[in-house]
């Protein structure tokens, strides 16, 4: 594999991180309020709001306070939390697993949704198959997230009662009944997911099936199964592989409703939480751990191309 396709992307992606902490640490400081003051409540006097501005380092000059906080985000130390004063680094160890797992099987539920209706579409454009996958393409992508959660609260929670409307047990614990909390919120984003993956697969395939070496391929007798998933599936990866990442982006993004409406306690409802609280350090590091998830996904979607087509890393 070309080492420096591998570092140049590495490299890009720290910068990336570090606008987004930046960006994000001036946002927060131009926020109307004082967090000292904040944090102190009803105990908020004028000395011990300087008190707490000193103990905090908020007197100290912006780019010195972005620089310690940096220096701290980098070794796992995000501070305390100005409500509650406890530790932020364990709070997000905890909440994180339950975002992870959550995107995880939204995922994998969309794309076993979305691959064989997109193939299939594809391969028979008009069908009935095509008109359903359609239809379900364009609800999908119609249907709010919030609703769609709504919805299948009221039908296999409340109608058919066959699983638990919200709630939460750790994996760990209990995986029969972790799976059972995690089906619905799961099958919530993988079919949003699913609805938008099933057009691009469908149109990549169509696309490609469309080339001369398909016609090629099946000139030279090669059965249909092998000219559609070694020819026409394979050639059309590198489109697909780009809207997997997209979708595990904005799974990211879609997770915070999601895990309000199921109450689930995710990484994204701990932003909220903190938002809400206007407990600014939690904020940062929060919007920090997503920043670095995002990346790290394209820059595994970057190192697929590469894998998939060698002459992408050696482009100029």
């Amino acid at each position: 594999m070309n080492t420096q396709f591998i570092v140049q992307r590495l490299v890009l992606s720290v910068f990336v991180v570090l606008g987004v902490t930046i960006a994000v640490f001036l946002i927060i400081q131009l926020v109307p309020g004082d967090p000292a003051r904040v944090s102190l409540g009803l105990q908020a006097t004028e000395e011990n709001v300087a008190a707490r501005r000193e103990r905090l380092g908020l007197n100290r000059p912006v780019p010195e306070q972005y620089l310690s906080w940096v220096a701290g985000a980098v070794r796992g130390d995000f501070g305390s939390s100005l409500i509650t004063g406890q530790d932020i680094t364990p709070q997000i160890v905890q909440r994180l697993p339950t975002t992870l797992q959550l995107a995880g099987l939204a995922i994998v539920i969309g794309m076993i949704i979305a691959f064989p209706l997109g193939i299939i579409s594809a391969l028979k454009p008009g069908s009935a198959v095509d008109t359903a996958a359609s239809i379900i393409s364009q609800l999908g992508i119609a249907v709010p997230d919030f609703w769609m959660a709504i919805l299948l609260i009221l039908l296999f929670s409340t109608r058919l009662d066959w699983l638990p409307p919200s709630g939460y047990t750790a994996i760990s614990e209990d995986f029969k009944d972790w799976l059972e909390h995690m089906i619905l919120p799961a099958l919530t984003a993988g079919f949003i997911s699913a609805s938008i993956q099933t057009r691009f697969i469908r149109s990549a395939m169509l696309e490609t099936m469309r080339e001369n070496f398909i016609t090629t391929a099946r000139a030279k007798g090669l059965r249909e199964r092998t000219v559609v998933l070694r020819h026409g599936l394979r050639n059309s990866l590198i489109t697909i592989v780009t809207i997997l990442g997209l979708q595990v982006t904005a799974l990211l993004s879609a997770v915070v409703v999601i895990e309000i409406v199921f109450s689930l306690p995710g990484l994204g409802r701990l932003t909220l939480d903190a938002v809400l609280d206007r407990d600014y350090p939690l904020v940062q590091a929060t919007v920090f751990v997503m920043a670095i998830m995002v990346t790290a996904v394209n820059l595994a979607v970057d190192l697929i191309y590469f894998l998939l087509d060698p002459r992408i890393g050696s482009a100029r």
